[in-house]
């Protein structure tokens, strides 16, 4: 598409995935995210490339979310954005120029991660408690937000997000490798994850659209696409919504482990890390009822 007999250096472009669609993991009423990264500032012949790739995307009907910036960009904006940090941190190669990709993850784990880990945990768990307190403090809700609320897909990805970014690890496995998680408590994250998955995508199969919250009145339709049967005193919905709020317990229980782990491991080389997470736990004591990335899960 738009070949350039001799192009010039300007004239290079990768194509990058990045959010649920750089991790791989998109739901049926997902966005598609992606980068257009180039290696200076936008040409003609640029221009045209995005216009074509983004008006056929737009004609199969998709929904496309996305950003046209050179390295410099992408490295300038990360450093005050977590979610640009966050969308760089799950960046995957898709089609162009294999060098400048290469070159932004090199840049930008040398330029940003290795000199702000604890300012992007601590980003994090601050942006987790306002995720937390929209959707609803506590997991046991009636109708929960599979996607944002506590116990749900988002607290799995916050987790994983942390340890990629202190581990430099690009896989779940590698976090066990890491001595972060053991092989049991992987699969633990593992079940959940497939777990809460199946519900988000037959919530979206189902409204026919991006629907994350597990509202009551779809409830037992999603507990028959999974296969929840009626047992002698437990209806079929029951055992379903049973079963969501013993997943949810269990991302607590990971988030425990996880953040334990973190920061023995962290603390020893991490000036500060030790005050970021004593910092909310002293927070948590001072407001009564208030979530805790660290104790309350």
């Amino acid at each position: 598409v738009y070949r350039v007999k001799n192009p010039s250096s300007a004239e290079r472009m990768a194509v990058v995935a990045v959010g649920g669609y750089g991790r791989g993991t998109l739901a049926p009423g997902s966005d598609i995210d992606l980068l257009f990264l180039l290696p200076y500032k936008q040409t003609p012949w640029g221009e045209q490339i995005v216009e074509y790739m983004l008006y056929m995307l737009w004609d199969l009907g998709l929904k496309v979310g996305h950003a046209t910036r050179n390295i410099d960009e992408c490295l300038r904006q990360s450093r005050t954005d977590i979610t640009i940090r966050t969308s760089i941190l799950e960046a995957r190669f898709l089609w162009g120029e294999q060098k400048l990709y290469d070159e932004l993850l090199q840049r930008f784990d040398r330029e940003v991660v290795r000199t702000t880990g604890p300012e992007y945990v601590q980003a994090k768990l601050a942006e987790r408690d306002e995720r937390h307190a929209k959707a609803g403090e506590s997991r046991y809700l009636v109708e929960p937000n599979v996607k944002d609320g506590k116990g749900g897909l988002r607290d799995l990805q916050t987790l994983f997000w942390i340890g990629k970014y202190f581990y430099r690890v690009r896989t779940g496995e590698e976090l066990v490798e890491k001595g972060v998680f053991t092989d049991g408590e992987y699969r633990e994250f593992q079940k959940a994850e497939d777990f809460l998955w199946a519900v988000r995508c037959h919530m979206h199969f189902l409204t026919g659209k991006a629907e994350e919250r597990l509202h009551f009145d779809i409830q037992r339709e999603i507990a028959e696409r999974l296969g929840y049967t009626t047992h002698p005193g437990l209806s079929a919905v029951e055992r379903f919504m049973k079963h969501y709020f013993l997943v949810a317990k269990d991302v607590g229980d990971l988030t425990r482990i996880f953040c334990a782990a973190l920061e023995e491991e962290q603390a020893k080389h991490v000036p500060g890390f030790n005050r970021i997470f004593l910092t909310f736990s002293r927070r948590k004591r001072k407001l009564a009822g208030t979530s805790d990335f660290i104790i309350d899960n």
